[in-house]
């Protein structure tokens, strides 16, 4: 059904505008077209909205922008056809319900991409968003600030504030002001600032100097008056150049020091800063564990802690919302209601983990509901190169939205609002999870663990993860997989994307169990097989890994800017090597020209003997070669 907006606010009409643009197919000028009206009333509590209306006519009412926009993605996910009638109403206790994005890890997001990305995440209830920038954002002044890396410039991130404002969304800085520098200390002109080579050197008059630059570059873009500060992570605090200047000092002490001064900056800017909170709690538990059960800060440490910084709970690991509970209450013991950011799968995976997601989210949105937290978002993060494509977590981030106005959530409303604002059917997006959480993998699939990378970028001969995982038992499930997303990815609004994980599946069906063949068939001298091996299968999955790469350059170059794809680049350029190179000496063998295949002869041995679940989750450096010289 189509719909007509017969009547809205001023406020939301360039909102309107780019719903439309983006869901030209959802609406109408005809006389079957439902009539929509937008009402803000005063009276309504914030956090609410009411969609009540027939086949004819329906009305939004609602206080706040955010929630119209989530009116508008209920319209648009119900059929009136069969239901003839609707009055829906609906208040989220939250305040905030923000989604964080990685721009740090290879990724950063084109301004077009992001817009795109923030209408459907509007149409599901999202009023926050961060772009999580390390060094990815211009520094007026600062030629090594995120040089080569795509950084955002001022301007774009002027018209990204302006856009998401249209749609009811608050754009949060969010950056770096101690640890997670390596990017920017790496250059020469930097050195000087370094304790650690991640970590800034705290108490040097020239720092604060840097981090006021920073912090101003920042938040200038903005309308919004807060800022993320990070200072998460920061191992080996004062422990590097900090202790040769100043002498050893309690980590306690460097952390409160460093965090006041940067304190005073936010506060002569007239911001209103959070941080991530675990290193409060690393530095309070003798194992260093951010979620240490033993864990205990000191008093003095506690009064130390500035009151009007918020502290940022991060946890996207546990299933049980009991820890989330104890967590929180950890947290109000020093002084506030932390601000909770939880996780939707993304990073070191090339689709979003949905099962794993809607798990955790569950877990710790129930527990964030429970304790009256005010304020929660979701990360999406890029570890180990983003070789994401960051809008597979959309079937989360709607996920995530109906459990922030819901405390009982039927994953059928999460899949109609799903299909309404994404143009695609719902069951596919989570099938393609199935890369990764393959049969007898962990926890019935719902597992961190990064199958489909382990297996496209381990050595064809050296496949050090084989003894573990077993993948040639896989075989007959990536083609299957392969099938069935390269059927859906035909089809209209974002199924497309679902090309990307189908090329995946097609390139491990063939190369899951390459090493053991060729390992077989050379061990029985079999030089027929090998033959077979090197002029078919190995010139099949060369073409595989080619139409992966160029397909999945396409996708880059349309949802990232192209710095950072160098870095994916190489991957699939070593991989293609290495398959040529492996053809080559099967071949040499076969004809005679060598007399054996060291590499074949070499046994393969199980490294994770002590891992008990058949699937893992590693890094590519991990894989691509038993070597520790990457």
């Amino acid at each position: 059904m189509r719909i007509k907006v017969s009547c809205a606010p001023e406020e939301m009409s360039e909102g309107l505008a780019a719903v439309r643009k983006a869901l030209p197919g959802h609406f109408g000028a005809g006389g079957d077209a439902l009539e929509v009206r937008f009402i803000r009333q005063c009276s309504v509590p914030s956090g609410a909205v009411r969609v009540v209306g027939d086949r004819q006519k329906v009305d939004v009412v609602y206080s706040d922008m955010s929630c119209a926009f989530r009116g508008l993605g209920t319209i648009l996910g119900t059929d009136f056809l069969r239901r003839g009638s609707v009055d829906h109403a609906e208040t989220s206790p939250f305040s905030m319900r923000g989604l964080m994005i990685d721009c740090s890890r290879n990724g950063v997001i084109r301004p077009d991409a992001l817009k795109d990305f923030m209408v459907r995440a509007a149409l599901m209830g999202v009023n926050m968003v961060m772009l999580y920038t390390e060094d990815t954002y211009e520094v007026p002044g600062e030629r090594f600030f995120g040089y080569l890396r795509g950084a955002f410039t001022q301007r774009e991130l002027r018209d990204i504030d302006r856009y998401a404002g249209t749609l009811g969304i608050e754009m949060i800085p969010c950056i770096q002001t101690l640890a997670h520098l390596e990017q920017v200390l790496q250059w020469d002109p930097y050195f000087r600032l370094r304790d650690l080579p991640h970590i800034l050197l705290a108490g040097d008059r020239r720092t604060y100097e840097f981090v006021e630059k920073i912090v101003t570059a920042a938040s200038s873009p903005f309308r919004s008056r807060r800022i993320h500060l990070g200072m998460d992570e920061a191992h080996g605090l004062g422990t590097g150049r900090f202790q040769q200047i100043f002498g050893r000092k309690d980590p306690f002490d460097i952390m409160n020091m460093h965090l006041g001064r940067v304190r005073t900056i936010c506060r002569n800017l007239g911001l209103r800063p959070m941080i991530w909170s675990d290193m409060y709690f690393r530095l309070g538990s003798k194992t260093h564990d951010y979620y240490d059960p033993e864990w205990k800060i000191p008093a003095r440490a506690v009064k130390d802690i500035p009151k009007d910084i918020q502290l940022v709970y991060w946890d996207y690991y546990h299933k049980d919302p009991e820890f989330y509970r104890k967590m929180i209450a950890n947290h109000r013991k020093l002084g506030s209601d932390p601000v909770f950011a939880g996780g939707i799968w993304t990073w070191s995976h090339k689709w979003c983990a949905l099962p794993l997601s809607f798990q955790v989210i569950e877990a710790s949105m129930s527990a964030c509901r429970s304790e009256k937290l005010r304020e929660v978002f979701m990360t999406m993060w890029g570890d180990d190169g983003m070789e994401v494509d960051i809008f597979s977590a959309l079937p989360a981030v709607g996920y995530f939205c109906e459990h922030a106005f819901s405390d009982r959530v039927e994953m059928t409303a999460v899949a109609s609002r799903f299909e309404a604002v994404c143009g695609t059917s719902f069951k596919p997006w989570v099938k393609a999870a199935e890369n990764d959480s393959v049969p007898g993998s962990a926890d019935g699939g719902k597992t961190r663990d990064n199958t489909s990378v382990i297996l496209l970028w381990q050595d064809p001969l050296f496949a050090i993860a084989d003894p573990h995982m077993k993948p040639w038992e896989w075989r007959g499930h990536y083609e299957r997989l392969a099938r069935e997303l390269f059927r859906f990815a035909r089809r209209g609004g974002l199924s497309a994307r679902l090309e990307y994980p189908a090329r995946i599946a097609d390139a491990l069906a063939l190369k899951s169990g390459l090493r053991r063949d060729l390992e077989r068939a050379y061990r029985r001298r079999d030089r027929r097989a090998l033959s077979k091996i090197a002029a078919g299968d190995i010139p099949a999955l060369q073409k595989a890994v080619r139409s992966l790469w160029e397909y999945h350059r396409e996708m880059w170059m349309r949802t990232y800017k192209p710095f950072g794809w160098e870095v994916i680049e190489h991957r699939y350029g070593g991989l293609m090597a290495r398959l040529q190179t492996v053809r080559k000496r099967v071949a040499d063998y076969v004809s005679g020209r060598i007399d054996a295949i060291p590499e074949l002869e070499a046994p393969l041995h199980d490294p994770w003997s002590g891992t008990r679940q058949r699937t893992l989750s590693l890094y590519h450096a991990r894989v691509k070669t038993p070597s520790c010289i990457k």
